[in-house]
């Protein structure tokens, strides 16, 4: 009888188009603490990002147990819309933070960068729901738990 491998979370990462802005965004607008910085990740992380000779740096947020890791590419364009992902599209939909204050969150947000859609905002038997959006488009549910 085989043994299942042990499997435990680690973190997700977000692409960033321009690295100092989604840290302030997370840091200052949403509360994460940075927990470590990397200014240059060359090979073989390379390798492993399949960008043969690119070099990155990461910036890892921790909010209580969940960490997430910035990462940016200095002197290169990095790919893709700074819109947020349709819910229906393949992938990863969007990250959940639980708030105390949704519309004071909602305000950080906007004010660090991000965008609000009040148009989804819904009251619900687990409290108010509400999306917003990192700079980068990263799809962000906050939800202001009831009771």
């Amino acid at each position: 009888m085989s043994r299942q491998a042990a499997v435990s979370f680690s973190h997700l990462a977000i692409c960033a188009g321009d690295l100092e802005r989604s840290l302030t965004f997370y840091t200052e607008g949403l509360g994460f603490v940075l927990a470590h910085a990397i200014e240059e990740l060359g090979p073989p992380f390379d390798t492993l990002m399949e960008l043969p000779g690119t070099t990155c740096s990461v910036r890892q947020l921790t909010c209580g147990e969940v960490m997430i890791e910035l990462i940016g590419y200095p002197g290169s364009e990095v790919e893709g819309p700074a819109e947020r992902r349709p819910m229906n599209r393949r992938g990863l939909t969007h990250i959940t933070l639980k708030v105390d204050d949704i519309d004071a969150v909602a305000a950080q947000v906007v004010k660090y960068g991000g965008s609000v859609y009040e148009e989804t905002r819904i009251d619900s038997a687990f409290g108010p729901i509400l999306f917003c959006a990192d700079p980068d488009g990263v799809r962000i549910e906050l939800i202001q738990p009831a009771g």
